[in-house]
This record gives structure tokens, C-alpha cells and sequence, in this order.
């Protein structure tokens, strides 16, 4: 498994409509990609956002990168949407997990 973790933070008055087509385009298109397993975002009370997704490999996250339309939602993300942000890459994360059994 791999793992990608993208945290945030939006530029002052960029244009929420295009940022919000584009993140729904580009989920549709993640989870098309030979090697998704998931996607979930959050935001933070002081505006932070981090969206984390899960891939079989490294390799097909990086082809997910490289996807042409992805790469230029990324340049569009530099230019227009993003104030900062910091993307954490791992292959092989150590999962610890636990869920109850239903009552």
C-alpha cells in the first residue's frame, strides 16, 4: 500500500467555484486510476485541509501525478488556489487498526 497525505491551506479570495469543480473533477478521476483504493478529505477549524489517499503502489500513485489533466489542475493550484501546502508520501505505511463487533 501507499499512502499520500495533502495538507493545505487556500490563497485569500481565490475563486472557490473553480477550485470546487476542479477537486470533483479530479476525485472522479482518482478513482478511475489502475491502483486506487481510496480518498478522504478534512478541514481543520483554523482552514487547514488535508486530503488523504490510499494507492496499491507508489507507482500508481505517481502515474496518478503525472495524469496530464491532474498535472494541470496541479499548475492551476500553484497559480490560483494554494497559499502553502505539503504533500507526505509513503510506501508501506505501519497500520494498526481496531474496529468494535456490532451489538
Amino acid at each position: 500500500m501507499h499512502l499520500t497525505v495533502f495538507r493545505n491551506r487556500k490563497r485569500p479570495g481565490m475563486d472557490q467555484e473553480r477550485y470546487q469543480a476542479d477537486n470533483a473533477r479530479m476525485e472522479e478521476l482518482a478513482r478511475a486510476q489502475p491502483g486506487f483504493r481510496s480518498i478522504k478529505g478534512f478541514v481543520a477549524e483554523d482552514g487547514e485541509v488535508v486530503a488523504i489517499s490510499e494507492w496499491d503502489s507508489a507507482e500508481a500513485a505517481r502515474a496518478w501525478g503525472k495524469h496530464p489533466e491532474h498535472a494541470e489542475v496541479q499548475g492551476r493550484g500553484l497559480s490560483d488556489y494554494y497559499q502553502s501546502y505539503t504533500l507526505y508520501s509513503c510506501t508501506d505505511p505501519k497500520v494498526r487498526s481496531f474496529e468494535r463487533p456490532a451489538e
